[in-house]
């Protein structure tokens, strides 16, 4: 059985960024990178849907080791795959990775102080070991995205799909298309189909979503560039861009009404004179209570002005042969329609986890520095930030496992594991958000705790001194020797089972 230092499930930007940062910070460990597809990628990878592109800015979702150098700042997805193959050729990854190997299950022994990960390959069922797990699998599931059964779907004589599942040979010039949804995935593919050639796309929502429209190209960043080297252009740029996220983030929880009135301001000016906005424009909840949607360079309000795209807020009656009755009455007649309806939240892939033979479910468990989980050693989770780009939590939780390595080499101790003491559960999860897939996925994510550090922040400035330089001793995480901590699991087993009875 081959064994490692530490084992890393994914090759999408987690994935990738934790295998840099532990060669960066603990260079002499040894490991090995799974990745279930054929493919590096994981998001960018997946999505094939026209127009695909990331909702963040490339310079916070991008790493923090690795410059962007595009001229872009919101890019396309083939522009996001480059980047990582260039990360993984930069940082000789390669040798590291294996393909089509795909983790079921994974299985503590506090005696050997060791996980034993079961792989599908290609070739049959294998095992390997480590003494560490990162997970950087991302937080939704690959395989079963949300699909709410319509009725009469199957009455329906065009195709219809969900963009996880986009064919390959789909060919919708002149076509008539129906996008069912409005948050980020609807919102880039209406104007990408009409650019590319659709008759006429309807974005049809039950509610309305927020918007922010921005410039695909940032000017300071390429302005930087010019003058400053790469590294230097990139720091100064990912720190501004980083202040900025958190500024109007915060300004949204202190004077919501402000920006309320303001988004719909900016978006009154996109649309076409006269277009019903309080209609299809004004969300019924206050900004960041869900994620805001990024328009950039204004094309979605562009492709509404060309007359190709418009939007319809109803409700769906049902489907029958040539469209979609709205509970309204009206028709919509469609060739396509698209179910961009979202995503279901699965956290570590839908792994099996047992704990010295017994199997347990991260929703059992406190979240501790939204990377770990009480009472399960030597496993951390990327996981990353709902009001801003996702790669800044991953960085520091990278960062933080090579920490933790580190610590524990110097200590010589074996076992990595935060312990709750005096925690009680908070009403909200790891995710402060009330869109639809936070709600549904609620019973599988973690506990939040009421105290620190098992309360989930959301706020990079707060976590950056956390993971960086916060205590790794900090009275709820723990450090064993493997025999150490075999004997307080017997001395605590009985005391368990009372408390069970």
């Amino acid at each position: 059985m081959e064994e490692f230092d530490v084992i890393i499930v994914g090759t999408g930007i987690s994935g990738i960024g934790g295998a840099c940062h532990l060669k960066r910070e603990a260079p002499e460990r040894s490991f090995v990178i799974l990745e279930g597809r054929e493919r590096l990628g994981g998001t960018w990878d997946l999505f094939k849907y026209p127009g695909i592109r990331s909702d963040s800015d490339m310079h916070t979702l991008g790493f923090n080791f690795k410059p962007w150098t595009h001229e872009k700042s919101i890019a396309d997805a083939p522009a996001i795959l480059d980047y990582l193959h260039e990360t993984v050729d930069e940082y000789a990854l390669k040798p590291h990775l294996r393909f089509e190997h795909r983790v079921n299950t994974i299985a503590w022994d506090s005696a050997a102080a060791r996980w034993t990960v079961n792989v599908t390959t290609p070739a049959g069922t294998q095992q390997m070991r480590c003494r560490f797990l990162f997970m950087g699998t991302g937080y939704y599931s690959y395989s079963d995205p949300y699909q709410p059964a319509f009725a009469g779907r199957e009455m329906f004589k065009g195709l219809v799909f969900h963009p996880q599942f986009w064919p390959d040979d789909l060919d919708f010039q002149g076509k008539r298309v129906i996008v069912i949804g409005s948050g980020a995935t609807a919102v880039t593919i209406v104007p990408a189909m009409v650019a590319e050639g659709a008759g006429h796309v309807t974005m049809l929502q039950r509610s309305p979503t927020w918007f922010v429209t921005r410039a695909a190209k940032d000017k300071f960043a390429n302005t930087l560039r010019k003058f400053l080297p790469e590294k230097i252009a990139y720091g100064i740029t990912r720190f501004k861009n980083i202040n900025m996220q958190t500024y109007f983030y915060n300004l949204t929880q202190r004077k919501p009404e402000k920006v309320r009135d303001k988004l719909l301001e900016l978006t009154t000016k996109e649309l076409p004179e006269g277009y019903d906005v309080e209609t299809h424009f004004t969300p019924r909840y206050k900004p960041w209570e869900q994620r805001l949607c990024l328009v950039p360079d204004a094309d979605f309000f562009q492709a509404i002005k060309t007359g190709k795209a418009e939007v319809v807020t109803d409700h769906i009656e049902r489907f029958d042969e040539t469209g979609i009755v709205l509970k309204s009455g009206t028709h919509l007649d469609a060739d396509i329609i698209v179910s961009a309806t979202g995503l279901n939240m699965e956290i570590m892939s839908g792994v099996r986890i047992f704990v010295d033979g017994e199997e347990t479910r991260v929703n059992e468990h406190f979240s501790y520095k939204g990377c770990m989980y009480s009472d399960i050693p030597n496993l951390a989770s990327s996981f990353g930030y709902s009001n801003a780009s996702w790669t800044l939590k991953a960085d520091l939780i990278a960062q933080y496992m090579g920490r933790l390595l580190n610590h524990m080499k110097a200590t010589r101790t074996d076992v990595a594991v935060p312990e709750p003491h005096g925690v009680q559960a908070h009403s909200e999860g790891m995710m402060n958000l009330s869109s639809g897939y936070v709600e549904r996925g609620k019973d599988k994510v973690p506990m939040q705790g009421d105290i620190d550090p098992w309360k989930i922040h959301h706020n990079y400035p707060a976590d950056k001194k956390l993971m960086r330089t916060g205590k790794l001793e900090d009275g709820a995480m723990h450090f064993y020797k493997a025999g150490e901590y075999r004997a307080k699991q017997d001395e605590d087993a009985p005391e368990l089972a009372v408390a069970a009875e």
